[in-house]
């Protein structure tokens, strides 16, 4: 088998069939992702690379405090994992983050993805972007500030990662917002301390059929990409299941290594500028035939940074969006072997 082989499409086969990829997530939190490369042929390998510890949590509690006294306009959730720490707070409190928000306070998130995430654990979010999906795309969006906003009207809480760029917090506060940033939890190195690692675990149902369409302020997001079809595919739990069955390959980072170096693995999902760095740290050097798949610009750019370069970069920061990408990716990397040998 020469490298390229495996990144041929078969004719009439699903759009990824053939490929193994590499997800550099924990299962708990690949489930969907899981889900649709399983759904489009490929044959996920789960590389966890990254993972996730609880923040200090006096200042966390603090802010987590001033939330529910209604002292913030709007809750930003800038990613599902902020999701997770923050229900793990709630939890602990005895709590839910559903009850803790205040009526009055309105909620922003970045992406479909995060929107059905909350629906499904009982927050319907007033603000999303629908084009480009991420803090930038949500600055972009986000409502000028009343010049007649009384004080404390224009308060912000921004829980987030310990290595968030400052994108949100700066782009909101250049259009006058009070920002509060807060760390919600800790990226570190795969795997966690265990006393500390994040493990609250997300509702799995999804909303109800055409909720989206009822809230007037949130823009209709996006849909599945044409020509790529997901029915039928596993819910998060069952892929869960599927894992712990062994029917998804878990690897260490050096296996991953001696695969990827073999030809065994064809292509890379990074889905942050974190799993970038440890890819290029723990992976590398990729041959040739090792596709790279970005999540949004900045992994894209910090990939590129790091001497990786991205074959396609995912439109969306969805598993549908992502399953596109690796489609483009092996789509370009078999006309430009085909022009190279004509």
């Amino acid at each position: 088998m020469t490298e390229s082989a495996p990144l041929v499409q078969p004719v009439g086969a699903a759009p990824l069939a053939g490929l193994r990829v590499a997800v550099t997530r924990s299962v708990d939190r690949a489930g969907a992702l899981l889900a649709a490369l399983n759904a489009a042929g490929a044959e996920p390998v789960l590389v966890p690379l990254i993972d996730f510890e609880v923040a200090e949590q006096n200042a966390l509690g603090a802010a987590m405090r001033r939330l529910a006294a209604g002292e913030f306009q709007w809750l930003v959730i800038s990613s599902i994992t902020t999701v997770r720490a923050l229900k793990q707070w709630c939890e602990g409190a005895g709590t839910s983050l559903a009850a803790l928000i205040p009526a009055g306070t309105s909620v922003a998130t970045i992406g479909p993805t995060s929107v059905d995430i909350l629906a499904a654990e009982g927050i319907l979010a007033d603000l999303a972007p629908t084009d480009v999906q991420s803090a930038a795309g949500l600055v972009a969006l986000w409502p000028p500030l009343e010049n007649d906003a009384g004080s404390g009207c224009n308060r912000v809480l921004l829980p987030s990662s310990n290595l968030a760029a400052p994108t949100l917090r700066d782009g909101l506060a250049a259009k006058g917002w009070d920002v509060e940033a807060v760390t919600a939890y800790k990226t570190v190195d795969y795997p966690a301390c265990t006393e500390l690692r994040l493990t609250a675990t997300l509702e799995s149902r999804s909303p109800e059929p055409g909720w989206r369409d009822s809230l007037p302020s949130l823009r209709k997001l996006s849909g599945e990409p044409s020509g790529i079809s997901y029915e039928g595919r596993p819910a998060t739990g069952e892929i869960l299941v599927l894992a712990r069955e062994a029917r998804f390959q878990q690897l260490s980072a050096a296996q991953a290594a001696g695969e990827i170096q073999a030809g065994a693995i064809n292509a890379v999902v990074l889905a942050s500028g974190s799993a970038a760095r440890r890819v290029a740290t723990t992976l590398t050097p990729l041959p040739k035939g090792c596709l790279v798949v970005a999540i949004g610009e900045p992994t894209r750019a910090e990939s590129e940074r790091l001497g990786m370069p991205v074959a396609a970069t995912a439109e969306l920061p969805t598993p549908e969006g992502i399953v596109a990408a690796l489609a483009r990716a092996r789509t370009n990397f078999q006309n430009h072997t085909a022009m190279e040998s004509s």
